[in-house]
């Protein structure tokens, strides 16, 4: 019946269970049958995988049943204009029969992840969420930001929160209200005295003792109770303590809890949500102009965190219901690793496989999840919020790639080039008097910045300042192998640098004959001011005069190079600086390090040592002492 059946182990969420791949003739015609693989198709739930004729995936989905999925690809209309590039593009297509519709959902969300076809959506992993951390291992626990969650270090994480802003914002305020310590471990258990953050009233200083592990706790709990939701049950609790503390007549503690409950109440105020409890995700939709945005409300213990808005590329036309379903696949269940599942995910609209997502994410949240799309009071409230977020933001989004269009349209015409610009690559040097040298190199397309491109180079081996040397290193490391990936090939190629910089450049193009590829020199003016650049072009200044929308771009992206150039040698100088000075002293291992320092309390005792006490130091014979100074000390 089949051309050749493949048994394929499959492990699912209960028991393993092998799988039965149906391939077709390895000498089909030059066109895809499809009435021939539809005949034999079976009726049974499961994944398709769709391939073109050099075998490459171009696109993975799920069935109840295959053969009727299936056969609505061939249908002889109906068809969107995508769909029917697709069918176009089939040369083979491999089936996998599961158990139940629930095994297909897993395992199209593994083989999406495994080959990352070009017709499905793909999220990136969120593993960077910003969560409040709260360590739970000692005995004056440490309340800190922290990307992801990590299984090593003992503690609660809290979130996730949208942004950064949202945590640092949170932490501000857990820091005046309950005062924990935000200190590095390795900083609180060397303090001997206390820190700033003491003398500011916005920590106890448990460092130096100055409050007991009794009361350290008490806050401690009552922080749990804030980030947990419970605000209502923690004010009447401090209200009973601030009564108590009156009546014991301990009057300055009576006085600090009176000002935590104000500082609650305003907080009440100020976060409308917080009479509704409850965790939950709240999905809002938008379309518009061909393009969807899904945005998602974080609601933690009844408080709104924030947002994030997400605009996947959907290569296929569909009804909304599909795209939800889709997204949600990808963001609950691709991603699961990432999330932090919510009681229950609110949506926008009802989807025709409710059921399969609910259990779907249920299974990897390990405990039970709600879907719901009716919903009312607060619930209704947070709907219509997430909403207009989605539209707002599909607003925005659109309105910035139509505003980068017309500028590169406008670049194209100020540059005298016949073909509209597709990909531009800018350079930037960076570095603080010669210490730590990074060049970056940003890239922009037609939609703006590819982020996914950017990429950064550490410069050595040349003298400390030598920006020509380092730019010529950068270009090198960039473009030798470029003959490789000739799809990467710039449309045109910014130089951040005046004529020295553009000069050196056109001669490593040169040398790796690319002088084909055109180069843009952009030079601060006299006044070094954003919109007064001199630009180089082709051994000529241009003078780009009504060309505001090209000019604004190439601000951008020298910014963007800029900014990515400053943040890469920011990184690497501090790496270097936090290096200690003994880790290169010939013939100093760890141990004799470690001894150095505890017999001098420190980097400083050790530098600030005579020979004769250094030579004191078990492990530290006279010549090694004169080794070490001469080290510390070169004339």
């Amino acid at each position: 019946m089949f051309d050749y059946v493949r048994l394929h182990p499959y492990t699912g969420v209960n028991d393993p269970f092998w799988i039965l791949l149906f391939m077709e003739k390895s000498d089909q015609p030059e066109r895809f049958d499809h009435k021939a693989f539809l005949a034999r198709t079976p009726t049974r739930p499961g994944v398709y995988d769709m391939r073109d004729e050099e075998g490459k995936t171009l696109y993975i989905g799920k069935a109840k049943n295959l053969k009727n999925r299936l056969s609505s690809y061939f249908r002889a209309t109906g068809l969107t204009t995508k769909t029917m590039a697709l069918v176009n593009r089939i040369d083979s297509i491999h089936t996998t029969i599961t158990h139940s519709e629930m095994e297909a959902l897993l395992l199209e969300q593994n083989l999406i992840k495994d080959k990352k076809p070009q017709y499905n959506i793909l999220l990136k992993d969120d593993k960077s969420y910003p969560y409040i951390y709260l360590s739970t291992d000692d005995d004056f626990p440490l309340i800190d930001y922290h990307r992801g969650r990590s299984k090593s270090k003992k503690g609660t994480y809290y979130g996730p929160y949208p942004s950064g802003a949202a945590v640092r914002d949170s932490l501000h305020l857990l820091q005046k209200i309950f005062k924990l310590r935000q200190c590095e471990d390795s900083y609180f258990r060397n303090r001997s005295r206390p820190c700033l953050q003491h003398q500011i009233n916005r920590c106890k200083a448990p460092c130096v003792l100055k409050v007991s592990k009794e009361e350290y706790a008490q806050d401690v709990q009552d922080t749990r109770s804030f980030l947990e939701g419970k605000s209502p049950q923690l004010i009447r609790s401090l209200i009973k303590r601030m009564e108590k503390e009156s009546v014991d007549l301990n009057f300055e503690q009576a006085a600090e809890l009176r000002d935590q409950i104000n500082q609650l109440r305003h907080i009440q105020e100020q976060q409308s949500v917080d009479s509704a409890a409850g965790d939950a995700d709240i999905i809002g939709f938008a379309e518009m102009a061909g393009k969807v945005s899904f945005d998602v409300l974080f609601v933690r213990g009844g408080r709104l965190l924030g947002h994030k808005s997400y605009f996947p590329n959907f290569r296929l036309e569909a009804e909304q219901g599909s795209y939800l379903s889709e997204f949600m696949a990808q963001f609950y269940i691709k991603l699961a690793a990432s999330r932090n599942f919510p009681a229950e995910i609110i949506l926008p609209f009802p989807v025709e496989d409710l059921e399969l997502l609910e259990q779907g994410v249920s299974n990897f949240a390990q405990r039970s999840v709600r879907l719901k799309h009716r919903v009312r009071g607060e619930r209704l409230e947070w709907q219509k919020l997430a909403e207009k977020n989605a539209s707002i933001s599909l607003q925005t989004e659109l309105a910035n790639k139509t505003h980068i269009h017309k500028r590169i349209i406008q670049l194209s015409d100020l540059l005298g080039m016949k073909e509209t610009i597709s990909r531009m690559e800018c350079f930037d040097i960076s570095h603080t008097m010669g210490e730590a040298t990074v060049a970056s190199c940003v890239v922009f397309d037609k939609e703006g910045p590819l982020k996914s491109e950017y990429r950064r180079f550490n410069i050595t081996g040349i003298t400390g300042g030598d920006d020509y040397g380092a730019m010529r290193k950068a270009l090198f490391k960039r473009y030798e192998k470029l003959a490789e990936n000739p799809d990467k090939t710039p449309s045109v190629i910014l130089i951040d640098g005046g004529k020295g910089q553009l000069s050196m450049a056109e001669q490593v193009m040169e040398e790796l004959s690319l002088q084909h590829i055109p180069l843009l020199g952009v030079a601060k003016g006299v006044t070094r001011k954003a919109g007064l650049e001199t630009l180089l072009f082709e051994g000529r200044e241009l003078s780009p005069e009504g060309y505001d929308a090209a000019l604004l771009l190439i601000q951008h992206i020298r910014d963007e190079s800029h900014r990515f150039a400053i943040t890469g040698h920011r990184q690497r100088r501090q790496v270097a600086r936090k290096r200690s000075a003994l880790e290169d002293i010939p013939g100093v291992g760890a141990k004799r390090r470690s001894a150095l320092l505890k017999f001098f309390g420190g980097r400083q005792g050790v530098l600030d040592a005579p020979v004769n006490e250094l030579a004191k130091v078990e492990g530290i014979s006279q010549t090694l002492a004169d080794q070490i100074y001469e080290h510390l000390h070169p004339r």
